[in-house]
């Protein structure tokens, strides 16, 4: 055998050292690419949250060629699809699309079935009536003397992502809410907020609860002290485009669209008329100009509080409201619901460039949601032929009232009828012994025969509902026994209650169910994704983001796809 000479033996162990060198950092790198879905090094500092009440995931690309038409502006909406990343088929997970159960839903990556938050009121059955889903009698109002501050969020039974950093941060991470609707400051803020602040229609100031302080801070009072909102009102809401430019919207007058205070007919310009005896303020809810005091109490909470200039990332959670009480008036293809948009476009857009001055590009990271959607004015619909109408919304109440009485004598047999469910009486059942799948079987019988009601749901055994599984989940997500009714009326699709003019939401159909769902900034990957996401994954993403264990409730999954 001929031997190998040891200068010969070096250069090849040399070689095949080097080869299975070049093949472990192969594969090692391979591996990495395929699993690394961990974020940069380092923190944000800041999370902005944007909550658009009452945004159906189409308006996004309805209304994409209006945003961002003043060039000394830009677009907001269009930052964040073009440069962020959009999840573009994501839906809510449970049939209770208002706006308590979507803010909570959001922030804790939750369900109504585990967070408590079934509907914007509900029946407690422990308390034996109806309670709003912020309300706290413990608590007073800090900002005036009125009754409106009495709310917190003990509540929600669960955390939010700004509970879960303060947790990770022993305290020291700042998180503020901030909407005109209280329910719509405090539900996402949570628990440990340094506090959460919301507009009093009557004096027209932004204020709080005891729950979080005991005064105002001056930043506050100091932003009170301007009282932008009698600068609203000496204005009319004019269109911001020619008329004709509103190429997305019907004409300005459609007779399925409501009044404005004061206005014999649903047309521009809008003036703002101060009821008798009314809140003085509260007609701008239904303008473009409460969004537009929405972002400017922002802008005031994050040099105030001084948020993201600190070693620590802070938490800013804004609600914009305006856009669910002009939907509730005019509708989806409205003018004043397209100009309310283009005009919201524009308030993001100048909240994003205060960001950017405040903190640099790329330091902050914000995603943006709706609380829900919303069905097209049955008015319209019926214009395309489409299937849609309107029920009084005592119709199902009555009904079952007057088909219990028939059955069973005189009593309380009902509790309440509220977010399309029937709550029994159990204990007025029991003594007289009657058995519930008997009620559930005569009501369903009586319910039927109405117009419009597709199904009579028994939430308390949904397994033996023939019912498909995607909404069978939907009601399974909404259950919480001690706040949730017994039986569940499912209406058709384009069906209302109680609105002769405007629309409204709450159903389990995809216009309610379907929301955007935008993230942009740090450790964001730009991009999109057409798989089907759900709200209960907003919170887990940002957690998973951030490096923070997700809210105590949480059920949903991180979106990967968007993490750097």
């Amino acid at each position: 055998m001929r031997l190998i000479s040891p200068a010969l033996f070096l250069v090849l162990l040399t070689l095949t050292t080097f080869a299975q060198s070049r093949k472990i950092a192969t594969t090692t790198a391979k591996n990495a690419t395929a699993t690394q879905v961990n974020p940069p090094m380092g923190k944000p500092k800041l999370v902005v949250g944007i909550v658009i009440d009452q945004m159906r995931y189409d308006y996004l690309y309805r209304y994409y060629t209006k945003f961002g038409t003043a060039a000394t502006t830009g677009s907001g909406f269009r930052r964040l699809m073009d440069e962020g990343f959009n999840a573009r088929n994501n839906h809510y997970h449970y049939a209770a699309t208002y706006t308590g159960p979507g803010h909570a839903a959001i922030y804790t990556g939750s369900a109504p079935a585990i967070n408590g938050i079934v509907g914007n009121d509900f029946y407690e059955r422990n308390l034996g009536r109806l309670m709003y889903c912020a309300e706290d009698t413990s608590v007073s109002t800090v900002g005036n003397t009125g009754t409106a501050g009495k709310m917190s969020p003990r509540n929600l039974q669960v955390t939010t992502i700004g509970d879960q950093l303060k947790l990770a941060t022993d305290g020291r991470a700042k998180v503020i809410g901030i909407a005109l609707k209280d329910r719509g400051a405090i539900l996402p803020a949570g628990h440990a907020a340094n506090a959460a602040y919301w507009f009093d229609s009557k004096d027209g100031n932004f204020i709080s609860s005891t729950f979080y302080q005991n005064e105002l801070p001056k930043w506050v009072q100091d932003f009170n002290a301007r009282k932008l909102g009698d600068q609203f009102l000496g204005q009319k809401w004019e269109p911001v485009l020619p008329l004709n430019q509103y190429t997305e919207s019907t004409t300005d007058d459609q007779a399925y669209e409501n009044m404005m205070p004061g206005e014999a007919k649903p047309v521009f310009p809008h003036e703002f008329a101060v009821q008798a005896g009314g809140s003085k303020y509260e007609v701008l809810r239904t303008s473009p100009y409460g969004d537009q005091i929405t972002k400017e109490f922002a802008l005031a909470a994050m040099k105030g509080e001084q948020l993201g200039q600190r070693d620590v990332t802070d938490m800013l959670c804004v609600s914009f409201s305006s856009p669910d009480y002009v939907g509730h008036a005019f509708g989806t293809h409205a003018i004043e619901t397209e100009d309310q948009y283009i005009r919201l476009d524009r308030q993001l857009a100048d909240l994003f460039a205060q960001l950017d001055a405040s903190m640099g590009k790329g330091q902050w990271l914000a995603f943006l949601s709706a609380d829900h959607g919303v069905v097209d004015a049955p008015g319209f619909l019926q214009q395309y032929r489409i299937p849609a109408g309107v029920k009084g919304y005592g119709e199902i109440g009555e009904t079952v009232k007057a088909s219990l009485e028939k059955a069973y004598g005189p009593g309380k047999w009902m509790l309440s009828y509220i977010n399309q469910q029937v709550y029994l009486n159990h204990a007025l059942l029991a003594e007289k012994k009657i058995a519930l799948p008997d009620v559930y079987a005569l009501l369903r019988t009586d319910l039927l025969r109405q117009k419009a009601v597709v199904n009579v749901i028994n939430l308390h055994n949904l397994g033996a509902e023939a019912l498909p599984q995607l909404q069978e989940n939907l009601l399974r997500n909404v259950y919480y026994p001690n706040r949730s009714g017994d039986f569940y009326i499912l209406q058709s699709p384009g069906w209302i209650e109680g609105r002769a003019r405007g629309t409204t939401h709450g159903s389990t159909y995809a216009y309610d169910t379907h929301v955007p769902f935008l993230l942009y900034g740090w450790g964001i990957k730009p991009g999109q994704t057409l798989r089907r996401t759900h709200i209960h994954d907003i919170a887990p993403t940002i957690t998973a983001l951030l490096g923070l264990l997700e809210p105590s409730g949480c059920i949903g999954n991180p979106v990967e796809e968007a993490i750097k």
